[in-house]
């Protein structure tokens, strides 16, 4: 596929299409934007064109060496990712590893890609590494790219493909040149949602207004707990500060697993960016069907005490996710924190 298949960024592509023209591509690359809008899809285009003997500089698609990156098996193309990313794509099976697989990019996985990258190229003029979920590596691996960025071997490119720049050590994102990837269309996502789903409409604009402009989110978004968003955010809302009952009660019915905490910690977020956003002034919200409820929430509380629910939410949702974090108990000091 070329760069200009990638829907929706207009900005990042442009970048990417004038350093390719010019023959000269910055030996490091980090893509920056939130989940699902496009970030790998244009790292493998850009490799694609890296790599293309057909069309170089813009890459066919077709060719045996643009078919073997896109499946992710060319010679002079490495992909790094965390041990459960790969169990997730399926590229390997949890049976393989004597241990729980890693959510973090291990500082062998980069000292591994720095000795393969200082090999000649097989086939193509240039040798690609594309980490995903940059922001996954440990502090070690971190220091330990920090040497192949600083002296890259002839004809490298690294892309970095993360949603959290802020991760990142400032010595990594200061050898690496930017291309910003930003939530999709919002009529994008309709027009993709109504074909996957077979939906209305309608539904799928909630699906879009819902994903926050992330299409992998909008396909995972299961359109029969709309419901469910619904009954998060008015029992957030029905929770008192001098009921810590209700708040053990909350942490209780969305705490049992990782993946339902998860799931109401992103409904809580979205509804707090609407609380702000009517406190603003705004009319369109993303949970338009709780518009009154938003404006009733917004009066209560002054913008700084929605921003630190805001922060405290964020943490939350680190502690859960990245540093496995007890679940019933995160989602309790989160609520002591917003409430206190």
């Amino acid at each position: 596929m070329a760069l200009s298949e990638v829907h929706g960024q207009a900005r990042a592509v442009s970048a990417l299409e004038r350093s390719l023209a010019s023959g000269h591509v910055h030996h490091a690359w980090c893509f920056v934007g939130p989940e699902g809008v496009g970030k790998e899809l244009a790292a493998v285009a850009l490799t694609q064109a890296l790599t293309c003997p057909e069309k170089p500089n813009v890459g066919c698609g077709t060719c045996s060496s643009c078919q073997r990156v896109l499946r992710r098996n060319h010679p002079d193309v490495t992909w790094v990712l965390t041990e459960d990313e790969q169990v997730s794509r399926g590229i390997v099976g949890r049976g393989d590893f004597d241990h729980t697989p890693s959510r973090d990019i291990k500082v062998e996985q980069v000292r591994a890609l720095g000795e393969r990258l200082a090999f000649r190229a097989l086939e193509s003029r240039h040798k690609v590494a594309l980490l995903v979920d940059a922001h996954a590596m440990n502090p070690q691996a971190q220091n330990a790219l920090l040497k192949t960025l600083e002296e890259p071997p002839k004809g490298t490119v690294l892309v970095l493909i993360t949603s959290m720049p802020d991760k990142l050590l400032p010595t990594i994102r200061s050898r690496c040149s930017k291309a910003h990837f930003g939530p999709l269309p919002e009529a994008f996502l309709v027009e993709k949602i109504v074909a996957k789903k077979k939906i209305d409409a309608a539904t799928a604009q909630q699906v879009a207004r819902l994903s926050g402009g992330s299409l992998a989110r909008a396909f995972e978004l299961d359109v029969k707990k709309l419901e469910k968003r619904r009954e998060i955010i008015e029992a957030f809302e029905a929770l008192k500060r001098d009921d810590a009952r209700g708040w053990l009660a909350f942490a209780e019915n969305y705490g049992d697993g990782r993946v339902e905490a998860e799931g109401a910690l992103d409904v809580l977020q979205v509804w707090l960016r609407d609380v702000l956003a009517a406190q603003a002034g705004a009319v369109s919200l993303v949970n338009s069907d709780l518009a009154e409820l938003a404006q009733k929430a917004a009066g209560r509380d002054g913008a700084p005490a929605i921003l630190r629910r805001m922060t405290v939410l964020d943490e939350a949702r680190n502690a859960i996710t990245a540093r496995n974090g007890a679940v019933r108990l995160q989602l309790e000091r989160m609520l002591i924190e917003m409430l206190a």
